[in-house]
């Protein structure tokens, strides 16, 4: 008897989507893009295939991300980039319509959250659930969020970054900046640019982070060949940048993070407080993989930080994690359909 899949969570981010199946874990980690044909507007490719044509698409064909800063930006595409991640995850197989639930940023409005919900439901899920990420990833991250100690969670993913204060099941003290992964590839870019008068694309900069950046200053530098083209001459040329550059190109994005940390830190009851200075940091979501993150928290707030483990999968895990015990979490359920 084939083993039929009736649950399916989804960590629905700006950069990666990633579905959980309880008892199986991560089956699908995709980039959220869609590559979609301009005269008819249809959908093409979706995930890997589809991000691989990012920059390299002809006139007629264009490769986006259906979400901004965490948030549904293009209501039909996303549909279609849903529908295509869970049939993909069911298999051909699978009769059954399953029960899904949606990780949503911190911030997010009562407008986006239905938004959400009518996607989920129409790309073919039976009842659909929607649980704010920085719950999601603290479940995840194997952190017991109903006993009454607080406990601070840094979710600093591709659109956004979501920092949240959870004592007793719920959010404390929360906030949600549009700052994070995306926005570092950015300044990275620009700074070559600036600097180096070249010119180069999304996945060079997201490259180059992954392989030299670092959160702090380094006193043993890595070196990177960029590959780009140069604004004068409009050649392709190389040019070599290192740690400490990128480190002065992101320095003031990483503040903006900072920035919302201590903002939270401030709004965090007393009590709550010396807990956190206790337990520490939670530092979960692919961008906290940064070099040296941890360290920059510390110096920033005067808390120790940690980087969760499988920080790229925490609130992937956290949705199956809360599908299986949905009784017991259904206090953190904001909305459900």
């Amino acid at each position: 008897m084939a083993f039929f899949i009736k649950k399916l969570g989804i960590d629905l981010g700006t950069a990666n989507t990633l579905v959980f199946v309880p008892g199986q874990g991560v089956v699908l980690n995709e980039p959220s893009v869609v590559a979609v044909s301009v005269p008819n507007n249809r959908v093409l490719a979706v995930g890997d295939e589809a991000k691989i044509m990012i920059g390299k698409t002809p006139d007629n064909i264009i490769a986006y991300r259906p979400l901004k800063d965490g948030v549904i930006a293009d209501y039909r595409v996303t549909e279609a980039m849903l529908r295509y991640y869970i049939s993909k995850s069911l298999g051909k197989w699978n009769f059954f319509k399953p029960e899904v639930m949606v990780s949503v940023p911190a911030g997010v409005t009562s407008t986006e959250r239905r938004a959400v919900i009518e996607a989920t439901m129409r790309s073919g899920a039976k009842s659909a659930y929607v649980v704010k990420e920085p719950i999601l990833a603290a479940i995840g991250a194997g952190i017991p969020i109903y006993e009454p100690i607080g406990h601070m969670i840094v979710d600093i993913g591709g659109g956004t970054t979501d920092i949240a204060v959870i004592s007793l099941g719920g959010i404390v003290a929360s906030t949600s900046v549009k700052m994070a992964g995306d926005k570092i590839d950015r300044a990275i870019a620009d700074y070559i640019k600036k600097n180096f008068n070249l010119a180069i694309g999304e996945k060079t900069s997201e490259d180059i982070k992954i392989q030299i950046a670092s959160a702090v200053p380094v006193e043993e530098e890595m070196t990177y060949k960029i590959k780009g083209r140069d604004f004068l001459t409009g050649l392709p040329r190389t040019a070599d940048i290192t740690t400490n550059e990128i480190v002065k190109a992101i320095e003031s994005e990483l503040k903006d993070v900072m920035k919302a940390i201590k903002s939270v830190l401030q709004d965090t009851p007393p009590e709550l407080a010396s807990d956190i200075i206790d337990n520490g940091i939670t530092m979960t979501g692919g961008t906290s993989l940064l070099r040296n993150i941890d360290e920059l928290v510390f110096r920033s707030t005067g808390v120790k930080a940690r980087v969760a483990e499988d920080a790229l999968l925490c609130v992937a895990k956290g949705t199956g994690i809360a599908l299986e015990h949905l009784d017991v979490y259904k206090k953190s359920i904001i909305a459900k359909r």
